[in-house]
Order: structure tokens, then C-alpha cells, then sequence
């Protein structure tokens, strides 16, 4: 097998990208610390075609180095709003009809594998910090929350790992 070149994936350039129709998902990050992580999630945000990521408390925003480095442009091609606290992000995306689905461990969660959404759902991903997860009032607000799978002896993933499963299970199911 030949590996296929730049040319081959026939991306479109940003221009193109911002005025293409997006999936109806957003993600909300919770306080995420690490810039390297908010630049992970931005380039998988731009992967599976997210409408615009909320940036929420302490997550920094572009323009940024430390986000550039890891998200290597997805920062200008996907869409995003920064909210003081992520309660008020949770509060415009409800006005807005989306579901609100917190990625987290709880007791009631719903195992990834057997996601699934209602038909025509708008779907608003929230990812939690490193250190504490979703803050207990965001998931208090939740209409599901998702816990994935582990059978090792970590408690969890890193928050970009996560958020790229989960989001690949969400354009896999919307799409």
C-alpha cells in the first residue's frame, strides 16, 4: 500500500472549511488547564466537523502558541466562544436546544458502546479538567452523561484522548 500524499486528501483550505455545513455538536471545555490539550480538541473538533467549541473558566483561547503548536491551524478553521463559567455555556446551548452530554464518570453514566442519540439531536460534548473532571453543577445540569470504558489500573484518560473518543462516537452516530 502506497501511502497516500497531502494532494490525495483533497482538503479544503479554511476559507472553504469555515463556510461548509458543520455537524450539529459542540464542545464545551470545562476549565482544561493545559493549552496543549485545548489545541488537541481544537484539531479533532476541525476532524469530525464540530460546529464551534465553547471555551469555558481558566481554558485559555487562541491566539495562542501553545494552543497553535498542538492544533497546527484548526484553531482558525473551527468556530469558538469563551463563556466566563461553563454553567452559562450550558444555559445559551440549552436556549439553543442542543442535548447536554458530560463526559465523566458517575454512577447512572451510560457506557460508550451503547450510545446512542435521539433522531435530529443536537449534541453539546462537555469535557471536565485534568485534575478535578466536570465540575459536579455542570453534570447536576446534564441530560446524559458518558462514561468510556478502562480496564487498566488508571482511573482515566487524558481529557483530549476522551474527547476524541467520544467525539468520534458522536459523528459516527450523526453523520
Amino acid at each position: 500500500m502506497e501511502k497516500k500524499t497531502i494532494w490525495d486528501l483533497q482538503r479544503p483550505d479554511v476559507a472553504t472549511f469555515r463556510a461548509t455545513g458543520k455537524l450539529p455538536i459542540v464542545v464545551v471545555l470545562d476549565n482544561i488547564r493545559s493549552l496543549n490539550n485545548i489545541g488537541s480538541i481544537f484539531r479533532t473538533a476541525d476532524a469530525f466537523r464540530v460546529d464551534h467549541l465553547c471555551l469555558c473558566g481558566i481554558s485559555a483561547t487562541p491566539p495562542s502558541p501553545e494552543i497553535h503548536k498542538t492544533a497546527l491551524g484548526a484553531e482558525e478553521s473551527v468556530a469558538w466562544r469563551y463563556f466566563p463559567t461553563t454553567i452559562e455555556a450550558i444555559k445559551a446551548l440549552r436556549s439553543e436546544d442542543y442535548m447536554i452530554v458530560v463526559l465523566e464518570q458517575v454512577k447512572g453514566s451510560v457506557d460508550l458502546t451503547e450510545l446512542s442519540y435521539p433522531a435530529g439531536a443536537k449534541v453539546a460534548i462537555v469535557a471536565g479538567n485534568e485534575v478535578e473532571g466536570v465540575d459536579q453543577r455542570v453534570v447536576d445540569m446534564a441530560d446524559l452523561c458518558v462514561e468510556i470504558p478502562q480496564e487498566g489500573t488508571k482511573h482515566s484518560l487524558n481529557v483530549s484522548v476522551s474527547t476524541g473518543l467520544l467525539l468520534w462516537e458522536t459523528y459516527r452516530l450523526l453523520r
